[in-house]
């Protein structure tokens, strides 16, 4: 199939583009034209937005629980390895809830080995000894939780990958939860995200191959595919996310904005006419004649869909049209007699 083009702006210079040897006639005298079949094909109707660059795997890393930052060891755009350290609280006031909690904890295993022997010796009862079990498996749950929320009174970085935004300072006082880090990981490679019609949406499937071209790098264009269409609209556009993963972009930028034609493989019927049948072309607009079975020329308004090499793909008007007129086209009036020629 031959490349397809998305239809922007069919100049008017189409006009006068193609009309032949067409010469002055009187009022009365046929017009002398050529015409060309309708030819009707099934091609892949290209779906055209604009996205934003980004890393497939981007996290908003935090604390898990509140307090005074004390240091913030990454900048924006800075790479970093998994495990690395990317910020830290102030252990002032965490530190010694630990401390707390594994006395607690050694002293519950004291009263227990206490309680046993002396059960040993009858001198405790089994009770006695179950009540210390509790408390003992009481405080090593607590000494857990604490040393759980010690070690993400730090941040680290989960994979190998970049810091994306830097959302605190030290000195600022947080709670649990609060973004400190957004985090972009390399792992999964870079997406192009665009959100998309439900009329488009719909005729998008994942592995759909894609192109892309950004702004800002000029005269480059990136192959892609659909990787992830999403399932529900985001409530605020109205608008399905699509996500178009990029092999050959992990060097570039996150953020940029790129244009996106992507080329779904459900292929659709559509009337594809040359390019010279086509007048008084504005926008995604135009003009074709055709000629009845009396010789009289009829003028079709017919709506543009995209470029297909010499021939223009028509959406709609020329339902039920087997021929246009080419060569001559540009001297004809709704309802002129035309004399076809070979």
């Amino acid at each position: 199939m031959k490349r397809l083009l998305v239809l922007l702006f069919v100049p008017l210079a189409l006009d006068g583009c193609g009309r032949g040897d067409a010469t002055v006639r009187t009022s009365d005298e046929p017009v002398s034209v050529r015409v060309a079949s309708v030819r009707v094909e099934k091609v892949s109707l290209p779906v055209t937005a604009t996205g934003t660059l980004g890393l497939k795997e981007e996290v908003a890393l935090s604390f898990k629980v509140g307090g005074v930052v004390a240091r913030i060891l990454v900048d924006e755009g800075q790479g970093v390895r998994a495990g690395q350290t990317l910020a830290a609280l102030d252990l002032g006031e965490i530190d010694p809830g630990v401390a707390r909690a594994r006395s607690a904890a050694e002293k519950a295993e004291r009263d227990l080995a206490r309680a046993r022997r002396l059960h040993a010796d009858s001198v405790a009862t089994l009770e006695q000894v179950q009540d210390a079990e509790t408390v003992r498996d009481v405080a090593l749950a607590e000494l857990q939780g604490v040393a759980f929320n010690r070690r993400h009174a730090e941040i680290v970085a989960p994979a190998s990958g970049v810091v994306l935004r830097r959302q605190a300072e030290p000195g600022e006082l947080v709670k649990a939860g609060d973004p400190i880090l957004v985090f972009g990981s390399h792992a999964r490679g870079q997406v192009v995200r665009v959100g998309l019609a439900d009329r488009d949406a719909v005729r998008i499937r994942r592995g759909d191959p894609a192109r892309v071209w950004f702004d800002a790098l000029p005269g480059r264009q990136w192959t892609g595919r659909v990787s992830q269409v999403a399932a529900v609209a985001d409530p605020a556009t109205g608008t399905f996310e699509v996500e178009i993963a990029l092999p050959d972009a992990t060097t570039l930028a996150s953020g940029l904005v790129g244009s996106v034609e992507i080329r779904p493989t459900a292929e659709h019927p559509v009337a594809l006419v040359p390019v010279e049948a086509v007048l008084e072309a504005d926008g995604v607009h135009g003009t074709v004649y055709t000629i009845d079975d009396g010789g009289r020329a009829a003028r079709r308004r017919v709506t543009l869909a995209f470029l297909s090499g010499d021939r223009i793909a028509i959406a709609a008007g020329l339902e039920g049209v087997r021929r246009v007129v080419t060569d001559g086209a540009a001297y004809l009036d709704d309802g002129d007699s035309a004399e076809v020629r070979p």
